[in-house]
């Protein structure tokens, strides 16, 4: 049986049809004209239904926004499950990776987490970082335990990957090996404690 967290996530992510066509239609318009540009009109006609549609399932350009990013994270930039938290560096370098490839979208997911739009879901990584370290090195107190997960969580992020490309104008290479070096420098004091 799946743990809560697990349902939880994937309850998050679940849309209808009608939805699933209205977020495809903004990320797509999203990448050909920017986020200030795409009205809902726009959105509709892309989507194939109704402008009155578009309002009834995302009241407001923020809960649009929202749902969006929350989408483009589940299913243009889906993870894979590590089945290890040693493996985490990995992942996190593939992440950076998949950013590179659809900057737009991943600038989206990024400023909506970095600006703390409230309703903003928690990073579903999190959970599953959490459960990870408990299983493979359950000797860690509780403030260790939260400084890997909160590190590791990060770098697993747009927002880390927005950082790197805009504060430090890196490439995709130095990007991903950067993210990648800083995950293995979180796990590396708790190497020898493995379960």
């Amino acid at each position: 049986m799946p743990a809560t967290s697990d349902i939880d996530a994937q309850a998050a992510h679940e849309v209808s049809r009608t939805q699933e066509a209205i977020l495809a239609a903004y990320a797509e318009l999203i990448e050909e004209l920017g986020t200030d540009d795409v009205s809902f009109r726009l959105i509709a006609r892309r989507a194939g239904v109704g402008e009155r549609t578009v309002f009834r399932n995302y009241a407001t350009r923020v809960d649009l926004l929202l749902a969006t990013a929350a989408w483009i994270e589940s299913r243009i930039f889906p993870r894979q499950d590590s089945a290890s938290i040693f493996d985490m560096p990995l992942a996190i370098r593939a992440a950076m990776e998949s950013y590179d490839h659809r900057p737009e979208l991943a600038h989206v997911v990024a400023e909506t987490t970095m600006r703390g739009i409230s309703g903003a879901a928690p990073s579903p990584t999190r959970a599953r970082l959490e459960q990870m370290v408990d299983a493979e090195i359950p000797s860690l107190e509780d403030a260790e335990r939260t400084a890997i997960v909160a590190g590791l969580a990060h770098l697993d992020s747009a927002a880390t990957w927005v950082t790197f490309r805009r504060e430090f104008g890196m490439s995709r290479r130095d990007i991903a090996d950067a993210a990648a070096w800083a995950a293995e420098a979180v796990l590396d004091p708790v190497r020898s404690r493995v379960g």
